[in-house]
């Protein structure tokens, strides 16, 4: 089966990398392999989060509430209007205080600005938590099982990108300068080319 972020990676293929790329103001390729370490940076700080029955709690009435996956039925019209899904609040729950670490490490590795990378963030949560919702409605996840799923989601990637995760799992474990995410786009751009 494969992972969330596989998932979510091939439906952005082509006119959404592209849509995004726009809106950030980046070239596709620069768009596509910070995307490529964004999305899996989310989910294994949403599974860190949920390894937490509280934090679990707190994800499941979210995505029961506001993430029914919808989202990704109609991309052009978030992609027309991303601030509506209020990206910036999710990445406060998802990243916490180490917001600006990911952020920075991003910054250096990809090409973009902080601006850009802020952006890109802020489009990517919105549609992480989208499919999270997506998953939870047809599997009928409760808290419990929705945790499970996002720690077996981490171990899965743990498998097929060891060097990336390690880094991400470093990266939101640390409060230093970020440097962690040195070697995450070179690693970033293999796990796309295995899965074209």
């Amino acid at each position: 089966m494969d992972t969330i972020t596989q998932q979510l990676l091939q439906q952005l293929a082509g006119g959404a990398v592209s849509q995004i790329s726009q809106k950030i103001g980046a070239d596709e390729q620069a768009t596509n392999s910070a995307l490529s370490a964004a999305i899996p940076l989310l989910v294994s700080a949403l599974a860190k989060n949920a390894a937490k029955p509280e934090g679990a709690q707190a994800l499941q009435q979210a995505v029961t509430k506001d993430h029914d996956g919808s989202i990704l039925d109609d991309l052009d019209g978030f992609l027309g209007n991303p601030e509506s899904a209020n990206g910036a609040g999710i990445l406060k729950h998802v990243l916490g205080n180490q917001q600006p670490l990911v952020k920075k490490g991003l910054t250096q590795n990809t090409g973009l600005d902080s601006e850009q990378v802020g952006m890109l963030l802020q489009i990517a949560a919105p549609l992480v938590m989208g499919m999270l919702g997506k998953q939870q409605q047809q599997r009928g996840l409760n808290a419990d099982s929705l945790s499970g799923m996002l720690g077996q989601e981490k171990q899965l990637a743990e498998q097929t990108n060891p060097d990336m995760m390690s880094t991400i799992n470093n990266l939101l474990d640390m409060n230093n300068d970020g440097s962690a995410l040195d070697d995450i786009l070179g690693i970033a751009g293999k796990l796309l080319s295995g899965k074209k």
